[in-house]
């Protein structure tokens, strides 16, 4: 951001101006938390720094909208400010901490107030927070929690967090609602920060275009996804959209394969065809209906023998995408199979590979040097750490970020915030953390999604990426009807179309 606001004052557009949009787009979203201004109280927070003038300029604006508006310096600024002087000349109360020392007037104040805006250090945090300021944190805390029914807004971060890491101070207060300026920030999403973020909003400032051009980390939103969406032409038939092979299933996970291959047809492939163990496509078709079969011969009941490689192999032509891992199991006979598919240097066609295929990966040495296929890889965490062999703490964005240049595949990091990296350096991360995914088959389904996309002809970047944010929203609009408790994996299958057909209409 400090770069980016450089070059906008290289190409014309002022920090001033930039303050002054941001402090406007700020009360803007102030007045929707808060409703009717007229009769309304609001506190500032100002920090001596720029964010500290955003939330003058912010608290000259809801003056002038109305409400009863007070700055209360946190840190003394200059007498010959511009953003102090036109805030007063509008009506904004003055409150210099340096002249508060018991804190009395914050207290009555905040403890009064509608709505606190927290415009201290945004990006500005450079130390632990200590002395006068960590005082007055320890009190906005305090009576936020015993007034729970006021609302807490932060001007671009909490005071407290992190912008590049994450990381929070001890004295951070989460607010309700978070008003990034200009773009979203790494901290925002980042855990723990992502727990002290409230929720996330941006806000334009009025960046000129373009000056973000090589930032390689992006966030997900509608717009993006409704622009990579496959289309469907009126002349389409099923193979329009293409095939998706999905190589799933073992005797005690028998409910893998229906919903990766569900997932896939729920996001417009044409034709899917589910590769399981041949005793098991009884047990398996009266919950998959519409996928065809590929039995594959067995090891023992319900365990594919290394010899399935060879049949899968043989009916791969005209396949667009496969996917391996879902429920296969970690059988002996089943790791020979995948690493016979996976690591001959077969010519395979896109590929992801999830769970046990994973899990098959990573007992083997060095696996991405024998293996060159177009692929995407589908860990959670514990999958990750046996992957790279490293159980270390370092960032997800890195970790995916250095797993995808050393593998040179995609790879989509699951969990809150998932992170979808790529081998030229590019990212992209999705805003949903939504508990109520943390089911067993939500993987298989996400799976079976990017599969789908795979199938329509979608590239690894798209297909990945567009799958982990159809997933997410279909999870945010079953969690919208039955909460985030009890939802079963099943439930996001009705969904996926929905949230495309949302999509496209909102377009």
């Amino acid at each position: 951001m400090r770069t980016i606001e450089a070059r906008s004052e290289q190409s014309g557009v002022s920090t001033d101006s930039l303050m002054e949009n941001a402090g406007l787009a700020v009360a803007r979203i102030a007045r929707r938390m808060v409703g009717p201004l007229t009769g309304a109280r609001i506190v500032v927070l100002i920090g001596p720094g720029n964010n500290g003038g955003d939330g003058l300029v912010t608290a000259r604006h809801l003056r002038r909208w109305g409400a009863t508006t007070t700055a209360y310096l946190c840190r003394d600024r200059s007498p010959n400010d511009p953003k102090l002087a036109d805030a007063q000349e509008a009506g904004v109360g003055v409150i210099r901490a340096s002249d508060d020392p018991q804190r009395s007037a914050l207290k009555e104040d905040i403890g009064s107030a509608h709505l606190v805006i927290d415009a201290i250090l945004g990006t500005g945090r450079a130390r632990p927070i200590s002395g006068a300021l960590e005082a007055i944190l320890t009190a906005l805390s305090d009576i936020r929690a015993a007034n729970p029914n006021s609302k807490l807004l932060a001007l671009d971060l909490p005071t407290g967090l992190n912008c590049d890491t994450g990381e929070v101070d001890p004295t951070c207060v989460a607010p309700d609602v978070t008003a990034a300026l200009g773009y979203p920030k790494r901290g925002h999403l980042e855990f723990p920060g992502a727990n002290f973020t409230g929720r996330l909003e941006i806000a334009d400032i009025g960046l000129p275009p373009g000056l973000d051009d090589d930032v390689q980390l992006s966030l997900m939103t509608d717009d993006w996804a409704r622009s990579i969406l496959p289309e469907r032409p009126p002349d389409s038939h099923k193979g329009t959209f293409g095939r998706a092979m999905i190589v799933a299933g073992s005797r005690n996970f028998l409910g893998a394969a229906p919903l990766a291959a569900a997932a896939a047809g729920r996001v417009g492939a044409g034709l899917v065809t589910i590769a399981i163990p041949e005793s098991l496509v009884s047990s398996v078709a009266p919950s998959a209906i519409e996928p065809t079969f590929l039995p594959l011969p067995e090891s023992s009941a319900g365990i594919v023998s290394p010899d399935a490689a060879s049949a899968i192999l043989d009916s791969l032509d005209g396949y667009s995408a496969l996917l391996i891992g879902c429920g296969l199991g970690q059988a002996k006979q089943t790791r020979r199979m995948a690493e016979s598919l996976l690591l001959s240097g077969a010519d395979l066609p896109p590929t992801v590979v999830d769970a046990d295929g994973l899990n098959t990966l990573s007992r083997v040495s060095m696996w991405w040097k024998h293996w060159t296929t177009k692929a995407i890889l589908t860990p959670h965490p514990g999958e990750m750490s046996r992957l790279t062999r490293d159980s270390g703490s370092i960032s997800r964005i890195e970790a995916a970020l250095e797993s995808a240049d050393h593998w040179n595949k995609t790879v989509v990091l699951k969990g809150a915030h998932t992170v979808v990296a790529h081998p030229d350096g590019s990212a992209m991360m999705s805003p949903f953390a939504n508990p109520a995914l943390a089911t067993a088959g939500t993987g298989d389904v996400l799976a079976g999604a990017i599969a789908g996309l795979l199938a329509q002809g979608l590239s690894l970047k798209d297909a990945a990426q567009l799958g982990v944010y159809l997933h997410a929203l279909a999870g945010e609009k079953v969690s919208d009807e039955l909460g985030d408790t009890g939802v079963l994996a099943s439930d996001l299958l009705p969904a996926l179309p929905r949230a495309i057909r949302g999509l496209r209409e909102a377009g």
